[in-house]
């Protein structure tokens, strides 16, 4: 494992497509500024005190801030801008050309499609997908790709999917297994295929007995948006 002893040689040896903050820890097997065939710029830019784990490909051409973290094996495609204190957990990979925010958390088998915004503070849990083909199979697709929205705070449960050009709102919680396939309002719960909007995240109550709403520290500053239409 390289650690931040060597940093100065790794610096050194990228210098033309690689630019890498102080204080990174990087696993032997990563490979940083690998060549994208698209156009644009080719410099890699990753800030102070990453942690990046053995078989991560990092491809040239993106924008990421400090305290990157990546688990093993994830991809992350050309074109994109990531924030601060993103982590990125094992066999992920971020498609080219989205932008994400700060302090996101990305589990395990996670797929972020080309042109998805992801805001800050959201968290993506093991197996979700996001889509970003209205028209799979069209020959003018590539023309109208466009991912969701994943607003600043929102949850997402365990292999959900989300189906392109959908917004889902701050602070929303989406259930596990569900498919999104139309906007989720700021503060919602919803769940199931489609996902239908069930109650607010003020009506949730701890089912551990630990507190008695999971979710009080957001709630005040959180427009209720839930209606039963």
């Amino acid at each position: 494992m390289r650690d931040k002893n060597l940093l100065p040689m790794l610096q050194e040896e990228t210098s033309n497509t690689v630019r890498l903050g102080e204080k990174a820890i990087i696993d032997d097997g990563v490979t940083l500024g690998y060549p994208a065939a698209r156009g644009g710029d080719h410099l890699l830019t990753i800030g102070p005190e990453a942690r990046i784990r053995s078989g991560t490909i990092i491809y040239s051409g993106s924008s990421i801030g400090r305290n990157l973290e990546t688990g093993h094996y994830v991809i992350i495609r050309e074109q994109n801008i990531i924030g601060d204190g993103v982590r990125i957990w094992g066999n992920s990979v971020i498609d080219y050309g989205c932008c994400i925010g700060n302090n996101v958390k990305i589990h395990n088998k996670v797929y972020v499609a080309q042109f998805t915004l992801i805001e800050d503070d959201v968290f993506l849990a093991p197996g979700v997908t996001l889509a970003n083909d209205i028209h799979p199979g069209c020959p003018n697709a590539v023309e109208c790709m466009e991912g969701p929205r994943i607003k600043k705070g929102a949850q997402i449960g365990v292999n959900t999917s989300v189906l392109p050009r959908v917004v889902i709102g701050e602070n929303a919680v989406i259930g596990a297994g569900s498919v999104v396939t139309k906007d989720i309002p700021p503060g919602a719960v919803a769940y199931g295929n489609p996902a239908q909007v069930v109650c607010s995240i003020g009506d949730i109550v701890c089912t551990t007995g630990l507190i008695d709403k999971p979710y009080r520290h957001i709630i005040d500053g959180v427009e209720d948006a839930y209606t039963t239409s």
